[in-house]
């Protein structure tokens, strides 16, 4: 299946490549990121799953997809995995899965309703951002969520509360318009897959216009998503294209294309299916950089070194390590 709709769209922030007239260079140097792809909380999820196909036996059921990428999906599904978007569609008598994403708090409250057997897959460092909202506004303040409208992560850090509780900014000119309640103590939160430098923003400008406003002892973007960007940045400039290997509704892999781009790179692309991705993109590329979201499984970037060195080039490969992680999530009983 082609994948140039989505490669175009992403082309789109850059200006365009001119090649007519130009030479292939006989050699491709290409600079592989670190930190790159699946982090702890995706690789809990994913485990999730499989020990759950592994104890109770198929079909297991999951609320969204684990993580937002179709290569992981369809394994997991291949293996006995059911993947709904609505609990309802869902048997009582079958264990459900809630997504590394969250869910908001009906969806426990039907769960406990139905007497449904559930695990609970949300990364713990959206349910950090799910107990500051819900202490927030326990207290009395209104919460100023800065996240992307529709993202299953900031349906659920939303769901967290009463409605009319928080607030969504999406934009440094949203946070200028924002208007809270009256009279309310306010906090913000944000969700983790954002991109560091454009969050900054926002924050700076809502500091700046509510100055009491309360922040996280610790910033919600997490580790990951954070370190990603950061050895993108590294990477990228000097690099004639940047590929980034992730899948379209992957938040976190799309602001590593953006940071790419920002970072120097002459085009920045996403690739979710390294098999149909159009090497004449970077036909004319010197220096490549690579990287992966956090979603993204490590197979997929091997796939996409081996297109490249099986282009008829000359291939170099530089592994540029900026953060080196060791972060782990403990593994739930999925025996229970």
């Amino acid at each position: 299946m082609k994948k140039t709709a989505h490669v175009d769209s992403a082309r789109a922030h850059l200006p365009p490549v001119e090649t007519k007239g130009t030479r292939t260079p006989e050699t491709l140097h290409v600079r592989l990121a670190g930190p790159r792809g699946f982090c702890a909380g995706v690789v809990r999820a994913i485990k999730m799953v499989e020990d759950a196909l592994s104890v109770h036996g198929a079909p297991v059921y999951v609320r969204h997809e684990i993580v937002h990428n179709a290569h992981v999906v369809n394994r997991l599904r291949a293996m006995g995995a059911v993947f709904v978007d609505d609990i309802k569609d869902a048997p009582e008598d079958r264990p459900l899965i809630l997504s590394a994403h969250g869910a908001p708090a009906a969806v426990y409250s039907e769960i406990g309703r139905r007497g449904m057997t559930s695990f609970d897959a949300t990364c713990p460092l959206v349910l950090k951002v799910h107990n500051e909202t819900r202490r927030a506004v326990t207290e009395g303040r209104h919460v100023i969520l800065v996240g992307h409208a529709g993202h299953p992560e900031v349906i659920g850090t939303m769901g967290q509360t009463p409605e009319g509780s928080v607030s969504l900014v999406e934009t440094v000119e949203a946070a200028q318009r924002v208007t809270p309640p009256a009279g309310k103590a306010l906090s913000y939160v944000t969700q983790t897959t954002l991109s560091v430098d454009e969050t900054s923003e926002i924050v700076a400008t809502l500091t700046k216009r509510f100055p009491e406003i309360r922040g996280p002892r610790r910033d919600d973007i997490c580790y990951a998503t954070s370190n990603r960007q950061e050895a993108v940045k590294q990477v990228a400039p000097g690099c004639d294209a940047f590929l980034v290997v992730g899948d379209p509704t992957s938040s976190n892999s799309e602001r590593l294309v953006e940071a790419a781009h920002k970072a120097g790179a002459r085009i920045a692309l996403l690739v979710s299916d390294p098999l149909g991705f159009d090497l004449d993109l970077v036909r004319e590329a010197n220096i490549i950089g690579i990287s992966a979201g956090a979603s993204a499984p490590e197979t997929l970037v091997e796939q996409l070194l081996e297109r490249l060195a099986g282009a008829g080039r000359s291939l170099t490969l530089e592994t540029i390590d900026v953060v080196v992680e060791d972060v782990t999530f403990k593994q739930p009983n999925i025996a229970v």
